[in-house]
């Protein structure tokens, strides 16, 4: 039987299932000074007629009834409207009752008889509260599908997808944003549809959210953060950009050095724009406090409000880590796309003026445990120029001109005439090279001998 939608339009529909007349009207009197439409049933059957004809919310039901006991009620209920809760009321110490409600009925509470009033409802409003919840949740699950769905189907111009896409993703912003209100539990469900909306703005290879949210997840485990901590440090890695949402898409692209007057005063705004965004939302309010800052600098020179050490919260401080080394490697930093060795020697290379020197290095670490291609964590692995490198030296990871052609593979042992040809094309190129070697180790004397 095809599932009717359930409920009144303003008011939710109660089914209360009892043999006897007193109870019902026990349960009526409890209940009538609540927001609720009530329906009776004195018997499982007459229960099942009037769900036939009518949607309904939720169903509290007696346990020992004639002909139909409450526990059969219940599961027929689920079999035939698995939305509608179920709530069993029981007189009796009846394990294998309770028992077949729990997994036949799959019923959401069951009370005993005589109840307490205010703990049956508070119970009733917490399962109504469940219920609206996960049809919110539901159906934002189905919208986003669907947005996204018509956004890969754009086969228009360049200038029409644009449009229509911004379109839309406006839309769906507006639309969630006002939806969030009510669906405060789903806030983490809520933020990756942001996060995407904000990834489908640039290019395939400027996409960064996802890296940055896995990067601090892997701090956070690493360093063992508490689950408030990680929750809101994960929700700001994935709403960091949401201020640039209004920018143009040459903007959204181009690395920060670039940017000209007019449009560099406008990106310094947008950690500012994205916690503006978020606000409104209480359970983002912490989240969006370490997005405000994540672009202090640890010597007072960021934006927006130029704190200073210690005073920039924590998370901001590794937020900040974690967003520059994954935009380094996407060239929205500088014109150069950093590999991933050469954005941590960058790091290292700025604490104590960029960032907070005593998080570096442990950053560094989960960074080499969580990434494949980081070599920079191996202490047998420098970083030289071209004019420190010796024969012997074997090196650590590929070795690419800046043009982005392959010059020497890793694994490849340096030889005296190697070296001088790396000198000798660095010059040609007019380039510097960071060169990642591993240092042969030295041999004792008593090696030496045997």
């Amino acid at each position: 039987m095809d599932e009717s939608v359930a409920g009144s339009a303003t008011r939710p529909r109660i089914l209360l299932v009892d043999d006897e007349e007193s109870i019902l009207n026990s349960l009526r009197r409890l209940l009538r000074s609540q927001p609720y439409e009530l329906v009776l049933a004195d018997s499982g059957a007459r229960a099942l007629e009037i769900m036939a004809a009518q949607p309904v919310d939720l169903v509290i039901s007696d346990a020992r009834m004639p002909n139909m006991d409450g526990a059969t009620l219940l599961a027929r209920i689920h079999d035939l409207y698995p939305s509608t809760l179920r709530i069993l009321l029981t007189g009796y110490a009846d394990l294998d009752m309770i028992t077949k409600a729990i997994n036949e009925g799959r019923i959401y509470r069951y009370l005993s008889k005589p109840w307490n009033d205010e703990e049956l409802t508070l119970t009733v409003r917490q399962a109504l509260a469940f219920q609206h919840s996960e049809r919110e949740r539901q159906r934002l699950q189905v919208l986003a599908r669907e947005q996204n769905q018509q956004l890969q189907q754009l086969n228009a111009t360049l200038e029409k997808r644009v449009l229509a896409r911004t379109s839309e993703v406006q839309q769906t912003a507006d639309m969630l944003d006002l939806a969030y209100e009510e669906l405060k539990r789903s806030y983490a469900v809520t933020a990756e549809v942001f996060s995407r909306m904000v990834e489908w703005r640039l290019p395939k290879d400027k996409q960064t959210n996802r890296a940055v949210i896995d990067l601090v997840r892997a701090w956070c485990k690493a360093t063992q953060s508490d689950e408030t901590d990680s929750r809101n440090l994960a929700m700001a890695a994935a709403l960091h950009n949401i201020g640039k949402m209004g920018w143009t898409d040459g903007m959204m692209g181009a690395p920060a050095d670039q940017l000209h007057h007019t449009e560099r005063e406008r990106y310094r705004g947008y950690p500012k724009q994205s916690e503006s965004l978020l606000m409104t939302l209480e359970p983002m309010q912490d989240a969006a406090r370490l997005i405000l800052h994540h672009q202090e600098r640890w010597d007072g020179s960021g934006f927006p409000d130029h704190l200073k050490g210690e005073a920039i919260p924590l998370g901001s401080r590794v937020l900040k880590l974690a967003v520059d080394f994954v935009e380094l490697q996407h060239g929205l930093i500088l014109e150069r796309r950093l590999n991933s060795d050469e954005a941590l020697l960058f790091i290292r290379k700025y604490a104590g003026r960029l960032y907070d020197p005593d998080l570096v290095e442990e950053f560094i670490r989960v960074c080499a445990e969580h990434l494949s291609d980081v070599t920079t964590g191996d202490p047998r692995v420098k970083a030289l120029g071209t004019r420190e490198l010796e024969a012997g030296m074997v090196l650590a990871r590929n070795l690419n001109a800046d043009n982005g052609m392959l010059l020497l593979n890793a694994g490849k042992v340096l030889s005296a005439a190697l070296v001088e040809k790396l000198i000798g094309f660095e010059a040609m190129e007019g380039a510097k090279y960071s060169v990642f070697v591993k240092v042969p180790e030295e041999v004792s004397p008593l090696e030496q001998a045997t």
